[in-house]
């Protein structure tokens, strides 16, 4: 009923104004209706113009970055890059509206740091409406310029090396997996010091190596402690470290024997990159010599010393030697229990330019790309501090935060064989959804590296 008394007042209304015989009211409207029906109108063209240069620059966008990687794999030469940009936009570029369409490409080599692409694109749009005022079309045009070369990556791999790795295959695979992906990402190299990798196999711990035994940022507290009879004393009657004190003598240990494993930082330096130094040695570096018993306590190996069998293979820093950082990987056996947030931890370090890596400086010509892979086959069983999955898992969230927030890309990867559940941490830890990577088989880590070593390609491509 409401409806048809609105209805009723609109056609009542509107036979008065086609009944009206004073000129005012008609006139009025014919004024009012030229600017309205015109304003209508341009606003109408220029949309359909800033749609057709919107949709350009993206397709712009996409060829400048797809030329520039072609050149930087090598599948183009710098003379065909224009008939290659024209390709890439044709098949990208499908606005109807758009008539007289053109691209040109230029390719500009610089020196030192790097080339670009630059894309330049135009066009016009007919118009519907803005030609009764004397404007046929609306020109536009645009533009997207990309970097090639100018992109340099280090990239740190945290291999997880515990005593569960020799199950299933999961070790070859992961091996074998590493010296592809270093093989993929070396072909992207140009010049020496465009990529770097580094490798920080872990366990419980890691193995930095013994030459830092007389930096002034070991704390050797518990070292000291852990092993008393690992010394000298100032009295040769005596030879452990309890006896000789007790007698008012000095016992000196013997850093020499330490074997180069390190345990987790001191909270919260555990989730953070800060250089150590002699001032804060004390909540830097904490040596640990973890050892190996048979069922009776006796000792049958050292976890980070050389010549055991398996044993934590040391970090090797930031390198472009290909060979060598093969080898390394070549070099892994499983043992220990898991730390994820050592390996994760120990692998920011390594892209650090401080201590205790010195990563060569950065130079100012260049952008730069940090990435960290994270492997684990498991779930966090024992850190320095915790036996309690739940709370080594929630450092390593703070761990994970903080090397985001210093725009690190981390990718993930779980290598699940055994149906654990899927690990929370890891997924948590990714740079994104996209970054994890769950493998249920060993035989899928190869292509899973390589999917990500694809992504990192993708990253020295940068617009």
């Amino acid at each position: 009923m409401l409806n048809t008394g609105i209805f009723g007042r609109v056609r009542a209304a509107a036979r008065r104004f086609a009944g009206a015989r004073d000129g005012n009211i008609a006139m009025i409207f014919a004024f009012a209706a030229v600017p309205i029906i015109s304003f209508v109108g341009v606003a109408i063209d220029y949309t359909r113009a800033n749609s057709a240069r919107s949709s350009m620059q993206a397709a712009l966008d996409s060829t400048a970055l797809m030329v520039a990687k072609d050149l930087t794999d090598g599948n183009i030469t710098t003379s065909q890059v224009t008939a290659k940009a024209q390709a890439y936009f044709g098949a990208l570029y499908n606005n109807h509206d758009a008539k007289s369409v053109a691209i040109t490409a230029t390719y500009t080599q610089n020196a030192g740091n790097g080339s670009t692409i630059l894309v330049n694109g135009s066009g016009n749009v007919a118009t519907d409406f803005m030609r009764v005022a004397g404007f046929p079309t609306i020109d536009f045009n645009t533009s997207s310029t990309s970097a090639w070369g100018n992109v340099r990556m280090r990239v740190a791999m945290a291999l997880d090396v515990t005593g569960s790795m020799a199950q299933d295959g999961k070790m070859p695979a992961m091996q074998s997996a590493a010296k592809a992906l270093i093989d993929q990402l070396s072909a992207l190299a140009k010049n020496p010091g465009d990529i770097y990798i580094s490798v920080v196999p872990f366990a419980k711990d890691v193995n930095l190596g013994t030459s830092y035994a007389s930096k002034t940022y070991m704390d050797w507290t518990n070292w000291d402690n852990a092993n008393p009879t690992w010394g000298s004393c100032s009295s040769n009657w005596y030879s452990n470290k309890s006896s000789c004190e007790s007698n008012g003598k000095t016992w000196t240990p013997d850093h020499s024997k330490w074997t180069g494993c390190v345990t987790d930082r001191t909270q919260d330096y555990d989730t953070k990159n800060t250089v150590p130094t002699s001032a804060n040695a004390p909540t830097m570096i904490q040596p640990e010599e973890y050892v190996q018993t048979d069922w009776y306590g006796n000792v049958t190996g050292r976890y980070c010393k050389s010549g055991n069998s398996p044993y934590v293979v040391p970090i090797m820093p930031l390198s472009y030697d290909w060979t060598a950082l093969k080898n390394t990987i070549t070099s892994l056996a499983p043992t220990g229990n898991t730390n994820q947030g050592i390996g994760m931890a120990w692998a920011w370090m390594t892209l650090g330019t401080g201590e205790p890596f010195n990563a060569p400086a950065k130079d100012a010509n260049y952008t730069y790309k940090d990435a960290i892979i994270l492997l684990s086959d498991g779930l966090n069983t024992q850190n320095r501090w915790y036996t309690n999955a739940s709370q080594i898992d929630a450092r390593q969230k703070i761990l994970c935060d903080n090397a985001k927030a210093a725009n690190i890309t981390v990718y993930t990867v779980q290598v699940n064989t055994g149906g654990d559940p899927t690990s929370s941490v890891l997924q948590y830890c990714a740079s994104g959804s996209d970054k994890f990577y769950l493998v249920t088989s060993a035989s899928q880590t190869l292509t899973v590296f390589q999917s990500i070593g694809t992504s990192l390609s993708k990253l020295r491509v940068a617009k």
